[in-house]
């Protein structure tokens, strides 16, 4: 398989030519990363905080790829998932005292990363678009990574999950934090490169150059369900 020229980073920009990934889609989980209501809808949570701070002009190409790409993709691969009986999991920011004690320092910090979002409240929950039916599996995070302070990676095992396909954002903080946890327990990983985002569009396609690889593959939707379809 070819490494896409726009992500083949320095270590591997003289092979080029990769394996591609060996999957078995029954143990496959789909994860979506942080696509909730605080930061994905533009009338409510962050967008109101930019708008006020007078920053919102900035924060519209972020938006714009999230309700033309990154939503209708993730829509796809979840639509695709569930049609054929695969795993889909979910990992979102959400604490659970009100008061938010039990977050991370990182997340009580002061700035973009300070937040308190508990896990009860509407802006905990995933969009309405990508919402987890009954019996998915939502695992709920104080931290960057899913695969820290969770016991995401021991539900995994216990499913006999190999490969998770990651999506989400923003690309180059909780997705990128969580593709490296996957990675560095013994998971293969694919994010998926169109169904991510991050602040910038220089920001989203830097981190996945940085991980292109070394910590997972980087597919787009339609290649991604190719590459399972043809597994199945």
């Amino acid at each position: 398989m070819q490494v896409k020229e726009k992500y083949l980073n320095f270590y591997y920009e003289t092979i080029g030519q990769v394996e591609e990934p060996k999957i078995d889609p029954r143990k496959t989980a789909l994860l979506l990363v942080d696509l909730q209501n605080e930061f994905v809808l533009r009338d409510f949570g962050e967008a109101l905080q930019f708008k006020e701070a007078g920053e919102w002009e900035r924060w519209i190409p972020f938006h714009d790829r999230l309700d033309d790409i990154v939503i209708p993709n993730n829509k796809k691969l979840l639509n695709f998932f569930r049609s054929n009986n695969l795993m889909v999991t979910y990992g979102r920011i959400a604490c659970l005292r009100e008061d938010g004690e039990d977050r991370s320092p990182v997340q009580k910090s002061e700035g973009w990363n300070g937040m308190l979002i508990p896990v009860n409240s509407y802006a905990a929950q995933m969009i309405e678009e990508l919402a987890p039916l009954e019996n998915e599996i939502v695992v709920n995070k104080t931290t960057d990574s899913v695969t820290t302070g969770t016991n995401y990676l021991t539900l995994l095992q216990f499913m006999g999950i190999e490969t998770v396909v990651v999506t989400g954002i923003v690309t180059d903080q909780c997705v990128a934090s969580t593709v490296r946890g996957l990675a560095d327990a013994g998971l293969k990983v694919i994010c998926v490169e169109d169904a991510c985002a991050a602040g910038s569009q220089e920001l989203h396609d830097a981190e996945l150059k940085i991980m292109s690889v070394i910590y997972c593959d980087v597919l787009s939707t339609d290649e991604t369900i190719a590459l399972i379809k043809k597994n199945l």
